[in-house]
């Protein structure tokens, strides 16, 4: 028999990758609980990928600082909360969770900063490395949803975004149908990021070679990162950096070919909307958060001190796990992804 939650509150703040591993748990929890109104708490600078999120009712959009928190507990006081689950797991979500005034609060056993002393139950999380969607997924089943063979990513495929993205294209001189690599040149974490002069040869090497478009996406404080690419390129490049609101980012990757990109937030939209990814990876683990399912390609320099997570590098060669993955490499690859496409309008 189906549990009576009416109203749930899900709390996912950040970031933009984080976000889009949760879109299955949502999924899941809707089919658990069909009647329930969900809410989605999140940071306001990733509010408008949100709305385009399918099965999300309500969104809470929270600006930064305590101040800002703070500020909407009484209006998520005032909705009555049947079940609440933080898949944040820090000290100011698991707070959240408390503030809103219900009963019934849930996260991960593991959750740092404290916030697992918030919760009324605690999800254990097995010690083997498994990919973030995976994980998040445990809070569903835990709340007996059942766990999905496919876990589903559904965007809100809007005919105004369509015409947005088409425009927008369209303005840069991308035909209609006409196929398109995307590049997405940066990251938060400068050892997550490819060099500049790396990308331009790549991109360089497939704008001779096919004829295709290279578009390069970002948000308006990557603009910097972008320049220091197209600056290098012999060939002419799309700098779509800056230019496409947050939430339009699953219909233009969507339209994309493949992305090429470092570890970032647009890698796990275009593996969400089907679009094949070619991922430059460094510091982190594909295996805890790369791109999600079958069919993308992450490349990496084997180095005995990777994955180290860290934001700095000691090595006697400067991010060697990164830079010694060569053009040619990233190439071949985008020309297999390609190949092996089926999207409309690909190669």
């Amino acid at each position: 028999m189906t549990d009576p939650v009416r109203r749930l509150l899900l709390i996912k703040p950040s970031s933009l990758g984080d976000i889009v591993h949760a879109m299955p748990t949502l999924a899941a929890l809707r089919e658990r609980f069909p009647q329930a109104e969900v809410t989605w708490l999140v940071k306001r600078q990733w509010a408008p990928l949100v709305e385009v999120i399918a099965g999300v009712d309500q969104v809470c959009s929270v600006s930064e600082g305590f101040r800002g928190w703070l500020g909407r507990v009484p209006a998520l006081r005032a909705v009555g909360f049947d079940l609440v689950v933080d898949l944040q797991g820090l000290f100011r979500s698991g707070a959240m969770a408390l503030l809103a005034g219900c009963g019934r609060r849930v996260g991960f056993a593991n959750a740092r900063e404290g916030s697992a002393l918030f919760y009324t139950q605690r999800v254990a999380v097995p010690p083997a490395p498994m990919h973030a969607v995976d994980r998040y997924l445990l809070v569903a089943e835990a709340l007996g949803a059942t766990r999905p063979t496919q876990p589903r990513f559904e965007f809100v495929d809007r005919t105004g975004d369509r015409q947005a993205v088409e425009t927008m294209l369209s303005r840069a001189g991308v035909a209609p149908h006409q196929p398109w690599v995307a590049m997405n040149v940066s990251a938060r974490w400068e050892t997550k990021r490819w060099p500049p002069q790396h990308f331009a040869e790549a991109a360089d090497r497939l704008s001779q070679a096919h004829a295709l478009p290279v578009v390069l996406i970002g948000g308006p404080a990557e603009r910097a990162e972008s320049l220091a690419v197209t600056a290098l390129m012999r060939t002419k490049a799309i700098d779509l950096t800056g230019q496409t609101p947050v939430g339009l980012l699953p219909g233009l990757l969507r339209r994309a070919a493949v992305l090429v990109t470092n570890d970032s937030g647009p890698m796990h939209i275009a593996a969400a909307v089907g679009t094949p990814v070619v991922a430059l990876f460094g510091p982190t683990d594909p295996v805890k958060t790369g791109p999600y399912g079958k069919g993308h390609v992450v490349l990496s320099h084997a180095v005995e001190c990777r994955p180290c997570f860290r934001r700095d590098c000691a090595r006697a060669v400067p991010l060697e796990c990164l830079t010694a993955v060569r053009p040619e490499q990233v190439v071949r690859a985008v020309e297999q992804q390609l190949e092996r496409s089926q999207k409309p309008g690909s190669l």
